[in-house]
């Protein structure tokens, strides 16, 4: 990716970025409750519920928990929702590849045009 497409792609993303996401757990768990909604929440993963899975990960912020789901995501071939968990996850070394591989789409989007 050349470091124009780059400066491009951040500023049009503003500060936000392109995903919306919520960065903060909720801060009113204990670390108590987060432990067992996050064990919860690997059942469900194992069980193959990844959406509900998902849904306690993002309350407890467990960072691997959404890996995982962002994993999940990718062997669907649906890189978005991966990225969000990725970022969500604070895993920049999943996240990284997701964002070049956009940046590449968008690259030969534009020079199609």
């Amino acid at each position: 990716m050349t470091d124009d497409l780059k400066n491009q792609i951040q500023n049009k993303q503003g500060s936000d970025g392109f995903i919306k996401v919520t960065d903060s757990p909720v801060s009113s768990l204990t670390a108590e409750q987060k432990a067992v909604l996050n064990r919860k929440g690997n059942i469900l993963y194992n069980e193959g519920d990844i959406e509900s899975a998902r849904r306690i990960f993002v309350t407890t912020g467990y960072s691997d928990g959404l890996t995982r789901v962002g994993d999940s995501y990718m062997e669907k071939k649906e890189g978005i929702k991966a990225l969000k968990q990725y970022v969500l996850a604070h895993n920049k070394k999943k996240s990284e590849p997701v964002y070049e591989d956009l940046a590449k789409i968008i690259s030969i989007m534009l020079k199609e045009e």
